[in-house]
C-alpha cells in the first residue's frame, strides 16, 4: 500500500531570501558618555542666550564655561574608551555652532558685538548648514525617508573640520568668551588696559578667519566622506559591539 504524505514542509526563511529593504539595520550605540555630554551642551545653549539678554553676566558665562569645558571632555573620552560614532560626528559640531550662534545673535542685539561680524558669522553658517542637509541627503542610503534621514544611529556621511576651520572655532569661542567675560570684571580694570579696545581688535581677527574657514572647504575632498555601504556597516559593527 502507498504511503500517505502529508503537505509539504515550507522552505525555512533566511536573511539571505530577504529583500534588502527588510533586512534588520544595525544602529549605533548612541548613548555615551561624550553623546550624553554634548546633548546637555545643546540644552545649554539656549539658556546661555535668556541669561545674556536678561544681563545676567555670571550664570551666562558659567554656562557658557560649562559648554566649552564639556567640548573638550567629550572629545577625550570618545578618544579614550573608544566611544567615538557618526552621530558624535554631527551633533558635536552642531552643538557648537548652536551655542555660537544664540551667543552672536544674543550679543548683537545688547549691542556688544557690531552687526556686521554677525552677518560674516551666521552667513558662514547658514551655508554650511545647507551643505550638511545636502549630504546627509544623499549619502542616505535607500530606502530614503524623513525618518530614516533623522535617525543619526545610521552612518552615511562623516564631516571632517578643516585645519582652519578648527582654528576659526576656538578664535569665535575666544571672542565669545572675552565679551560676556567684560561685563563681569571691574570698570576700572577695562578701563587700565584698555580691554574694550583689545575686544575690537578680536572683531577684525575672527571675521577673517570666519572667511578664510567658509572658502577652505570649496573643493576640499577631505571635509565631507560619503560612506560606502561597507564602511557604514562597519561603523555600525564596532559601535554594536562595544554596547
Amino acid at each position: 500500500m502507498a504511503t500517505r504524505q502529508g503537505p509539504p514542509t515550507p522552505p525555512k526563511l533566511t536573511t539571505t531570501m530577504l529583500p534588502k529593504a527588510l533586512l534588520p539595520q544595525r544602529h549605533e550605540n548612541i548613548y555615551t558618555i561624550p553623546n550624553i555630554l554634548t546633548f546637555s551642551r545643546l540644552l545649554a545653549a539656549p539658556a546661555v542666550g535668556y541669561f545674556v539678554l536678561t544681563q545676567s553676566a555670571v550664570p551666562a558665562l558659567a554656562l557658557f564655561a560649562y559648554a566649552g569645558i564639556t567640548d573638550l571632555v567629550d572629545g577625550y573620552l570618545a578618544r579614550r574608551f573608544n566611544q567615538q560614532t557618526v552621530v558624535g560626528t554631527v551633533i558635536d559640531p552642531m552643538a557648537d555652532k548652536l551655542l555660537m550662534t544664540i551667543c552672536v545673535i544674543t550679543l548683537t542685539m545688547n549691542g556688544t558685538l557690531p552687526i556686521w561680524l554677525a552677518v560674516i558669522i551666521l552667513g558662514r553658517d547658514v551655508a554650511l548648514a545647507i551643505s550638511a542637509i545636502y549630504f546627509r541627503w544623499i549619502s542616505l542610503p535607500p530606502p530614503k525617508t524623513m525618518t530614516r534621514y533623522w535617525d543619526f544611529s545610521l552612518p552615511s556621511a562623516e564631516v571632517h573640520p578643516t585645519e582652519i576651520s578648527k582654528i576659526n572655532t576656538m578664535l569665535q569661542l575666544l571672542l565669545i568668551g572675552n565679551a560676556m567675560l567684560l561685563p563681569v570684571l571691574p570698570v576700572g580694570l577695562v578701563e587700565t588696559w584698555n580691554l574694550s579696545g583689545v575686544l575690537e581688535g578680536w572683531f577684525y581677527l575672527v571675521g577673517g578667519t570666519t572667511m578664510w574657514s567658509g572658502l577652505s572647504y570649496i573643493g576640499n575632498k577631505d571635509a565631507v566622506k560619503i560612506l560606502t555601504k561597507e564602511e557604514g556597516e562597519e561603523r555600525k559593527k564596532e559601535n554594536v559591539g562595544g554596547q
